[in-house]
């Protein structure tokens, strides 16, 4: 069976958001990609106050200074499209109020016909958790457990009953109702975050870091599964992001998915061996616009499954 592959909206600001998402989300649809996938990057703090992923020094990309909304952004491609999932890779979960997020998630699911895939991260900028304001960050892992839990209630049987740290829901009917169960898929590399995913999510998303790296990961949470008594497959959706140029990569130093559609589709088949169930592949940093975005986008489907993924 041929992995599922999806595509990145474009959420950065070279794009025109209220143009540009329903026309790539209809366009990637009619190619083939299966599923329409959004990242969340709330800000961008301005003296840095930390590294990027919280390194110290590693500079933040300059493509974060302006990030589309992902709820929003999946909203526009769900009005545009009838088949393809709406996806997140990720929602920075605690950034949002839980009751409000598991809302907006179920209208979206009810709205599309049942196409939400609610991908979740705790993320990583100090400077984000303090303007959200939900709670510090220190409290991550916490109120992730709390948004899964309230998503859960909300999107079950009514009443819905629920009290925890942040929420409290004393008896109550909660509509519209998605179409069908939401699958939660967690982003997770340390052990207490793998841990997490196994007991408590339907799938896991990791990133293309290079073939042998994910591999690696893969055989770590196919372990963990079977110590702690999991049943049910572990889904996996493979985030890619991709840096695109026309001309092959050339020299040293090369990372994954960097280059040539040639050469991204080289690592697309390397990661597709492992057994993911699906590739999602964000082009929309290096493209110029839209017309562009939706080129690269036709070349590395069509390249791909000649390639056999």
């Amino acid at each position: 069976m041929a992995t599922r592959l999806g595509l990145g909206l474009p959420q950065t600001r070279q794009y025109t958001l209220g143009r540009d998402v329903p026309d790539v989300a209809r366009t990637a649809e009619r190619i083939g990609y299966e599923s329409l996938w959004v990242f969340e990057r709330a800000l961008f703090p301005e003296p840095a106050t930390q590294g990027l992923y919280g390194i110290p020094g590693l500079p933040w990309p300059d493509t974060y200074r302006d990030v589309a909304e992902p709820l929003v952004t999946l909203t526009l491609a769900a009005a545009a499209t009838e088949r393809a999932r709406l996806g997140s890779s990720v929602l920075v979960a605690p950034l949002h109020q839980p009751f409000r997020l598991a809302k907006s998630l179920a209208t979206l699911d009810a709205a599309s016909g049942g196409r939400v895939v609610a991908g979740f991260g705790t993320g990583w900028s100090v400077d984000e958790y303090a303007a959200a304001g939900v709670r510090p960050m220190e409290e991550r892992g916490q109120v992730l457990d709390e948004v899964i839990d309230v998503c859960r209630a909300v999107w079950g049987p009514d009443p819905v009953r629920y009290k925890g740290r942040i929420t409290e829901i004393a008896s109550a009917a909660v509509g519209p109702k998605p179409a069908r169960p939401i699958p939660i898929l967690l982003a997770a590399r340390t052990r207490k975050a793998l841990t997490r995913m196994v007991d408590r999510a339907d799938g896991w998303l990791p990133n293309g870091i290079g073939a042998e790296r994910v591999a690696a990961e893969w055989r770590r949470v196919q372990d963990l599964a079977a110590e702690r008594g999991r049943t049910e497959p572990v889904r996996t959706v493979l985030r890619v992001n991709a840096v695109h140029s026309a001309r092959p990569y050339e020299g040293e130093g090369r990372r994954p998915f960097q280059g040539s559609v040639e050469q991204i589709v080289e690592d697309l088949v390397a990661h597709a061996a492992l057994g993911m169930d699906e590739i999602l592949i964000d082009l929309q940093y290096t493209p110029r616009d839209a017309e562009e975005l939706k080129d690269v986008a036709a070349e590395v489907y069509e390249k791909a499954r000649a390639a056999g993924v």
